[in-house]
């Protein structure tokens, strides 16, 4: 295929399960530099959990950051922002609250939290290169949240409320688990395929010469919005049949096996 950009999921996609880029993901990305055909990033993680990686491969494009209604350069200057609404961001908290769930804000450019010590906060730590701010109180943050996530260890717990929660905000926020652990509320109306779609505008590259990579249910908006969608081995059996192309784990080198392979035509 004759491919002239491709836009990658981060977590569970590009890195491994430790967070790490190998050199064959590196080499990768290089080789579509050399080619010239441009890279990027749609992710949940907030802006500075992508400093590392745009410098780590020298991207030049904007990032998608929290499923792509934060958009910013390379080096973290904001490009557009969308904010969930106040009113359905107070609701989603407290029903998080009611869950006995715990709740992580992202406002002002800073991962708010109450209790750094709660499950998963040394592993968001190592995945974002940034400290919490810790707060008593996360409501003065409802109204300027760009991202609401709830926490919790009971992944199948969590499944539940992710259906239940969407039913309840009833279009009013994108509900979206991004990882077994983290379910996340982002501003209604945009996801990684609207910003996959809007670059291929700004760049005049149709929608048939992207290819996109992702392993999670929002990656799924990230396929429809191009003529190559590759998932992950590691994602669910309902990821992979939306995908036009399945390679192998993200602990197995599957980005970069993806990218010789699929795009350039490797055997």
């Amino acid at each position: 295929m004759d491919i002239a950009l491709v836009v990658s999921d981060v977590d569970g996609t590009l890195v491994t399960d430790d967070k790490r880029l190998t050199p064959a993901a590196i080499a990768a990305v290089r080789r579509l530099g050399t080619a010239g055909i441009g890279f990027t990033l749609a992710s949940s993680r907030p802006p500075v959990g992508l400093r590392s990686l745009a410098e780590a491969l020298d991207l030049r494009l904007p990032l998608g950051a929290f499923n792509g209604s934060t958009v910013c350069t390379p080096d973290l200057r904001p490009i557009s922002e969308r904010l969930i609404p106040e009113a359905v961001a107070r609701a989603a908290a407290t029903r998080l609250d009611a869950a006995g769930i715990d709740v992580w804000v992202f406002a002002d450019g800073a991962w708010n939290l109450r209790n750094p010590q709660a499950p998963y906060t040394d592993l968001e730590r190592r995945t974002l290169q940034t400290e919490p701010h810790v707060v008593p109180d996360l409501s003065a943050l409802l109204g300027r949240a760009a991202k609401i996530v709830g926490v919790s260890r009971d992944h199948a717990g969590l499944a539940r409320l992710e259906e239940a929660l969407a039913a309840e905000l009833d279009g009013r926020a994108a509900v979206h688990c991004s990882q077994p652990y983290y379910l996340d509320v982002t501003p209604p109306g945009i996801d990684k395929g609207s910003f996959v779609s809007d670059l291929g505008r700004q760049l005049g590259i149709p929608r048939e010469r992207i290819a996109t990579l992702g392993d999670a249910a929002n990656d799924v908006a990230l396929f429809r919005e191009s003529g190559l969608s590759i998932a992950m081995g590691n994602a669910a059996p309902a990821v992979q049949r939306a995908a036009s192309a399945v390679t192998a784990d993200n602990n197995e080198d599957g980005f970069a096996r993806a990218i010789n392979r699929f795009v350039f035509g490797d055997t």
